[in-house]
């Protein structure tokens, strides 16, 4: 199928809000800024996004899309004994070898992510994304460790979610050692051992309050 004119130029004016935003973060970089970014006229961005909150919604969608295209390649290479490590691995940034290095784009998450208190077209998106990775990794923890009810695997599933959201802003946003992503991501594992070793808690049992 032929792409349109406007299929091309919205993923190039995404791409270039996300540029801006990593090189100065926020407030909202402006139009022209964007336009600079992206070799295009401010008229033309306007165009296209004549609302700078659906822009950024936008963004939103184009980082976590990037990272399913990875994940997917992950995880066609690897077996089922594999996918949870993968996934772990992936997002503390542990997998350079294996070519699916996660995008250094979590200074531009964290600089949205402040967006959300005041726009809900973004905390609704935001909130969608992470809601996937909470069940995506309690799918991977059910399936590695089968002995763990569904609320266990729920609760690691957003545990991890917030370790996640937490550790990059220390590092990426302000600069501490990426020392620390192999210190979190032996911690995670930790976690999971520490569910394991209470699996059969009856307080576990019930399933996971309503998201």
């Amino acid at each position: 199928m032929r792409k349109t004119l406007c299929d091309i130029r919205r993923p190039e004016i995404v791409q270039a809000a996300i540029k801006a935003i990593s090189e100065n973060g926020l407030p909202m970089p402006s139009y022209d800024r964007i336009a600079e970014q992206a070799g295009m006229s401010r008229q033309l961005i306007r165009h296209y996004f004549p609302e700078p909150e659906a822009l950024m919604v936008a963004v939103c969608e184009a980082l976590a899309s990037a990272h399913r295209m990875l994940l997917m390649r992950g995880i066609h290479q690897a077996n089922s004994a594999e996918r949870l490590p993968l996934f772990l691995d992936y997002y503390f940034n542990l997998l350079t070898k294996e070519g699916l290095a996660k995008p250094a784009d979590t200074a531009v998450y964290d600089a949205v992510m402040s967006l959300a208190t005041g726009s809900k077209a973004v905390r609704n998106k935001l909130r969608e994304h992470y809601n996937i990775l909470q069940h995506t990794i309690a799918h991977e923890v059910q399936i590695s460790n089968p002995e763990l009810s569904q609320r266990a695997c729920a609760e690691i599933g957003f545990l991890f979610s917030t370790l996640i959201q937490g550790h990059w802003k220390l590092v990426a946003t302000l600069g501490f050692s990426e020392s620390y992503n192999r210190v979190t991501r032996e911690a995670v594992d930790r976690l999971i051992q520490s569910y394991k070793d209470r699996y059969d808690d009856p307080d576990l049992a019930e399933p996971p309050p309503a998201v």
